[in-house]
């Protein structure tokens, strides 16, 4: 398998293929695909744990104001969703093409790793 599809398929399961792809052979040693590796999972940690917060936010706004509010933090909520699915695309995509693209903090945390 070629090191831009190995660092694509990084970001397919999450942190789970991520953690795969440091693990397997001859992948491990890949500077290009251990950075995508730690940048997917990174970026998995990061998304569940914003996704968490967010929705615990969106809860308490919509059961203090269920009216208009509410219905604006669900299509809120619509647009952060879509927009973590096309960052995902994205992510696989530059990967895909051998590009390096590094995300804000988590790119840098994912450098240091590879």
């Amino acid at each position: 398998m070629t090191e831009n599809v190995a660092g694509a398929l990084c970001y397919l399961l999450g942190f789970i293929t991520g953690i795969l792809f440091l693990v397997l052979e001859p992948h491990n040693r890949n500077p290009f695909v251990r950075f995508h590796a730690f940048q997917s999972i990174f970026f998995n940690i990061a998304w569940f744990v914003f996704w968490i917060a967010f929705s615990i936010v969106e809860m308490i706004i919509f059961t203090v104001l269920p009216s208009l509010i509410g219905l604006l933090t669900s299509l809120l909520s619509l647009v952060i969703g879509l927009g973590g699915i096309a960052l995902w695309v994205f992510l696989m995509y530059k990967a895909y093409n051998h590009e390096r693209f590094k995300l804000p903090l988590v790119g840098d945390l994912a450098e240091k790793q590879a």
